[in-house]
């Protein structure tokens, strides 16, 4: 069967038909899926009634799986009722039951219903991520992407060469506070130590500039934190606007897949009284954004100097 890619939004987003995500790929479907990620940023999967290890499997065409055990998150591998690889973004405990509403591990979740970059707050930050929708609440619980690089392209010329140099700091101490989630023990705040990262990125293979922007960013370097923090605001508020988004509606069984290098997301809210079971596995990223930069400067310096010769 051909694979083909509908649009989804005018900007980006696609499904894809022609990939069964439980089977394993050959080398020509990986090529089209990574060029459909490339293209689209976002691609989804129907009817893929997956388990664990397939949908480990299929992650591990595209590259490494991202290592959790590291800057992670406050719940400890022996809490989780997933096994490595998977990260749980349920409103499930260990033990199947719906979290409590005054769990801290639920209030720590509710976090990632502000727009972020997965993983931005780790040195090098997650490449693709795939969710996996298993079980879905009757209302509400979509999923809210923003395409990074039709935002960057809408900059105004003066907005755009202000944001071209600027480093941010990302941590999770950012966006959990931002929810009024502050009690992190020590342990909690050493791990979650800022790492910085570039506002503006380079896509590897297309060379399309994009915001790497997430809220988990919390200041930029040589700024006052208040003027960065409504700064960063603001520029949230432009990349999200509605030609910039696209809402995925869940149904049973999709699977999505999105590109953190050229998107930021959210979840939406639901009633938290009925189960939404739903797992993601992450891929690594290959590059630290400060190094990706230098290295896009040397390259754009070789090829002025060849030019000129």
């Amino acid at each position: 069967m051909p694979i083909t890619f509908r649009q989804l939004h005018p900007a980006f987003a696609a499904e894809v038909s022609g990939i069964d995500c439980r089977e394993a790929l050959n080398r020509d479907q990986v090529a089209a899926v990574e060029a459909g990620m490339d293209q689209y940023a976002v691609l989804v999967f129907r009817d893929q009634a997956i388990t664990d290890d397939q949908q480990l499997a299929f992650t591990r065409h595209f590259g490494a799986l991202e290592n959790y055990r590291s800057r992670g998150h406050i719940q400890k591998r022996e809490e989780s009722r997933l096994r490595p690889g998977m990260a749980d973004f349920s409103n499930l405990d260990r033990n199947g039951a719906i979290i409590s509403a005054d769990d801290r591990v639920w209030f720590f979740k509710l976090g990632d219903r502000l727009w972020h970059s997965d993983s931005s707050f780790r040195p090098i930050p997650a490449r693709y991520s795939l969710l996996s929708g298993r079980v879905l609440p009757s209302w509400g619980a979509n999923t809210e992407f923003a395409d990074m690089r039709a935002a960057y392209d809408a900059l105004d010329g003066r907005t755009r060469a202000e944001v071209e140099d600027l480093v941010c700091e990302h941590s999770l101490i950012y966006s959990r506070e931002a929810i009024g989630f502050t009690e992190l023990t020590a342990e909690e705040r050493a791990a979650f130590t800022p790492v910085r990262q570039r506002l503006v990125r380079t896509h590897p293979v297309t060379g399309r500039r994009s915001l790497f922007l997430s809220s988990h960013a919390g200041t930029i370097v040589g700024w006052t934190i208040p003027e960065a923090r409504m700064f960063l605001r603001d520029l949230t508020e432009f990349a999200t606007q509605r030609e910039f988004v696209y809402s995925h509606a869940w149904r049973p069984n999709d699977l999505v897949m999105w590109d953190n290098r050229q998107t930021m997301h959210r979840g939406r809210r639901y009633d938290r009284n009925e189960v939404r079971d739903v797992r993601r596995t992450t891929l690594a990223g290959d590059v630290a954004t400060i190094e990706q930069a230098a290295a896009v400067g040397e390259q754009a310096a070789e090829e002025t100097a060849a030019s000129a010769e």
